[in-house]
């Protein structure tokens, strides 16, 4: 079993900064590519950033320039700096991973439980 468990979230004032954590823990793993999503309840969850193990990163045009998607091999962790932080980047986010488990195995996605950024005017 794979977990991942996310962190780092908290209220800041618009124009602050936050660094969110997303920790593997559990079986190991081979790294395909690491997403990061948010969702404001009664919406549908937006894709936010991407990283893949081809060293591609991705962002949505609503955070490039301010976000910044990365990944600690040692630390089995990834996170996602968040500057010039917006009202309207105030939402559940959520880091998503896809590995294998395995030579034999499927390739799998893993989520973590969210946590919640919010961004005073």
């Amino acid at each position: 079993q794979v977990q991942l468990v996310e962190s780092g979230g908290g209220s800041v004032q618009s124009g602050g900064s936050l660094r969110l954590s997303c920790a593997a823990s559990g079986s190991a793993f081979s790294f395909i590519s690491m997403g990061w999503h948010r969702q404001v309840p009664g919406k549908q969850r937006e894709w936010v950033a991407s990283i893949t193990s081809g060293g591609r990163f991705t962002y949505a045009d609503s955070v490039k320039g301010r976000f910044t998607i990365s990944r600690d091999n040692d630390k089995n962790t990834g996170y996602l700096q968040m500057n010039s932080l917006k009202p309207e980047d105030t939402a559940v986010y959520y880091c998503n991973v896809w590995g294998r488990q395995g030579l034999l195995a499927k390739v799998d996605a893993y989520w973590g439980q969210g946590t919640q950024v919010t961004v005073a005017s």
